[in-house]
């Protein structure tokens, strides 16, 4: 029988069909191998093409794989490709916008390359099953992605069947109903009612034929993340419990309180309207110094980006050397001293270190033309100096949690650059200095939306925080946007008190140039690592120069800087390294208080090149890294001197009691500045 004909089928534009939800859509999914475009506002949002698996392209790839076949009839002469699209112009006044730091041109790594050619690829696949995205690389070339054939007919076949059981249950009279599986569908209204518990079945099954589409692509890696990350995206919005239509439980509740479920989550939609985000926890609850970073301190140096706060002593007697703690300015500090129990800051202080912290300023409008070279210099730097001056020790132990590493071991280099060595050891706690792997992160950053940053926010403005935070939620959308999307809007319940909601909720704005640069240099070209890449306050940074003792701590279920990454420093600095692995993720794992034993963590004596190798050595110990980290430091503590009975010096006296007032600034939407453009 002859082949059935191949249409090549039209790009997807403002007037297409609307699109099919999951539950609507996936039987003809089975048959047609296709998915909707995503939305409108991703930031390269891929186009999947309609691909028909006929006799004559799976005699084509067949060809193309060395595979005997006889064909129905003879192969269809490829079509010519399209003409290569020329690259984008440069914008005037780029170089300008890329404040706060210089990289050397000859030495600059990047990790922008150029897709294959569109004809090459086309040869290896039936165009039926070739796709390309919207918007050109920076090189010019569409990124190509493609499906295996025989692994979608795979996907077909077992869909259909799925399909056929659970229509078949769903006729029984009898049938019991279908086990969901779901903590989305775990409550008794889903069962109890027959029509709901088959429609959560069935967008169970299509959400699992969508995915595992999504895995089967073929194509760069950046790509293949990306068709991965929108297609989660849009499945998780899709969910039947996400709309009160569909959502039984939401009904039930409806009914049982008379509407007042309603009344009170129209109420609370109103009042997220009012904050501009959802509401994860009672932020009335908390407030900051009075049951949230609650550490006894004093604020002893400030200027317009730092306030460095030094801690009372719990213990008779400190060692000589202090112990300073970088956290991210992406997040307020108090991260590392949210309650008593589980306070990062307590367990230094009670293991003999006077222990000095950075509290980040929360940018306001005033703020937005700092630089990465401002954060260094007048962050980083000035508490290093100011910490040694007060404690009077020539060296001091630094700690950076998160991008608060990065930032500390970039100003670290800046100064053996200049001849200084001012820590006597380093500890990064789930940090990354190689971005190669940036997680889950890197679907969000490609040479368009950096350059779209550096014309929006490079030369003056704010990245504000409620942006950073609306980024953060969506890499988990059932935990941190669905779930209280139907607690506060479709049930209309008050979200309950809770300190590490609140924290995430308390978002922290960014100068518009240190966030480009941190962007484009870091994230985009990956020149950290790379010798001499980067100038930061005028010396060209090399990582090796930093050559002192250093502790490396990353989460193995990370989604943030994936631990992989995390141990790619190993391979960067100089001097002994020891690299922990923690269980749980970029929070849990990095905050597990030695008090409660939780958990575990793997140490290994050597450090291959792979992490891999590492893991395969590695031992597994029960309780808190905590420990671990405490007793290696332990050695860099210095001799043992009575505790200071007071805090700062004649130089630094204390200006105002712990937390200060850096903290508590609010990151207020800026109207007016540039940082207020939305994230496409």
């Amino acid at each position: 029988m002859a082949a059935a004909r191949q249409q090549r089928p039209k790009r997807a534009t403002a007037s297409s069909s609307p699109k099919r939800a999951p539950g609507q859509g996936a039987a003809r999914a089975a048959t047609v191998a296709s998915s909707d475009p995503l939305p409108a506002d991703a930031p390269v949002p891929p186009v999947r093409r309609t691909a028909r698996g006929t006799a004559k392209a799976a005699s084509a790839d067949a060809a193309t794989r060395g595979q005997a076949t006889t064909p129905a009839s003879p192969p269809p002469k490829p079509a010519s490709p399209p003409p290569k699209p020329a690259s984008p112009p440069s914008k005037p006044g780029a170089a300008k916008r890329r404040a706060g730091g210089t990289r050397a041109p000859a030495a600059a790594a990047t990790r922008d390359t150029a897709a294959p050619p569109e004809a090459a690829v086309r040869s290896a696949v039936p165009p039926s099953f070739v796709a390309k995205d919207l918007a050109p690389t920076s090189a010019g070339a569409f990124p190509m992605w493609s499906i295996d054939p025989t692994r979608l007919l795979s996907l077909q076949n077992e869909y259909a069947t799925r399909l056929q059981d659970l229509w078949s249950g769903f006729l029984k009279p009898e049938g019991a109903p279908p086990a969901l599986g779901d903590k989305r569908f775990s409550a008794p209204e889903w069962t109890k009612q027959t029509p709901f518990a088959w429609s959560a079945a069935l967008y169970l099954l299509n959400a699992d034929f969508l995915q595992r589409m999504a895995d089967s692509v073929d194509a760069d890696a950046k790509t293949r993340e990306r068709i991965r990350f929108f297609t989660q995206q849009w499945v998780d919005a899709l969910s039947p419990s996400n709309f009160l239509p569909t959502n039984p439980e939401a009904q039930q509740l409806l009914l049982d309180s008379n509407g007042d479920s309603l009344r009170h989550g129209i109420e609370n939609l109103l009042a997220d309207i009012g904050k501009g985000h959802i509401s994860m926890t009672d932020e009335s609850a908390f407030e900051v110094g009075r049951n949230v970073g609650t550490s006894k301190g004093a604020v002893v140096f400030r200027n317009d980006v730092i306030e460095l706060i030094q801690y009372s002593p719990s213990t008779p007697t400190v060692g000589t050397r202090p112990l300073l703690l970088v956290p991210p300015f992406i997040n307020k500090y108090y991260i590392l001293d949210l309650q008593p129990e589980n306070s990062f800051v307590a367990h230094a202080v009670s293991r003999g270190h006077t222990v000095f912290l950075v509290s980040w300023i929360n940018a306001q409008p005033e703020h937005g033309k700092l630089t990465w070279d401002d954060y260094i210099e007048r962050g980083i730097v000035e508490a290093i100096h100011r910490v040694q001056t007060i404690s009077r020790s020539d060296t001091i132990n630094a700690l950076g949690f998160c991008v608060g590493g990065t930032i500390l071991a970039t100003g670290l280099a800046a100064l053996a650059a200049r001849g200084e060595k001012p820590v006597a050891s380093l500890t990064l706690m789930t940090t990354l200095l190689d971005f190669e792997e940036p997680g889950v992160l890197g679907v969000f950053i490609d040479p368009a939306q950096v350059g779209w940053r550096e014309q929006t926010l490079g030369d003056g403005g704010l990245m504000t925080g409620q942006e950073l935070a609306t980024t953060f939620s969506f890499l988990r959308p059932n935990d941190l946007v669905w779930n209280y999307v139907v607690a506060n809007y479709l049930k209309g319940k008050a979200p309950p008190a809770f300190d590490l909601l609140y924290w995430n909720s308390d978002g922290t704005n960014l100068p518009g140039p240190l966030y480009c640069w941190y962007l484009r240099h870091m994230y985009l070209q990956n020149e950290l690592r790379v010798p001499n890449a980067l100038t930061c306050m005028g010396e060209k940074i090399d990582l090796r120069r930093i050559d002192v003792p250093t502790y490396i701590f990353g989460a193995r279920e990370d989604h943030i800087v994936p631990w992989r990454a995390a141990y790619g420093s190993t391979q960067l600095l100089s001097n002994r390294l020891r690299f922990a692995l923690g269980a749980s993720g970029h929070i849990a794992g990095a905050i597990n208080p030695a008090s409660k034993n939780k958990r575990s963590y793997w140490i290994g004596e050597s450090l291959p090149a792979s992490p891999d190798a590492w893991l395969a050595g590695a031992v597994e110990h029960p309780g808190s890294w905590w420990n671990d980290w405490a007793a290696w430091l332990e050695a860099f503590k210095g001799p043992e001197q009575p505790a200071p009975a007071r805090l700062g010096d004649a130089a630094n006296p204390p200006l105002e009691p712990a937390p200060g007032r850096y903290v508590k600034m609010k990151a207020k939407p800026a109207t007016g500045t540039a940082g207020t453009v939305p994230q496409p």
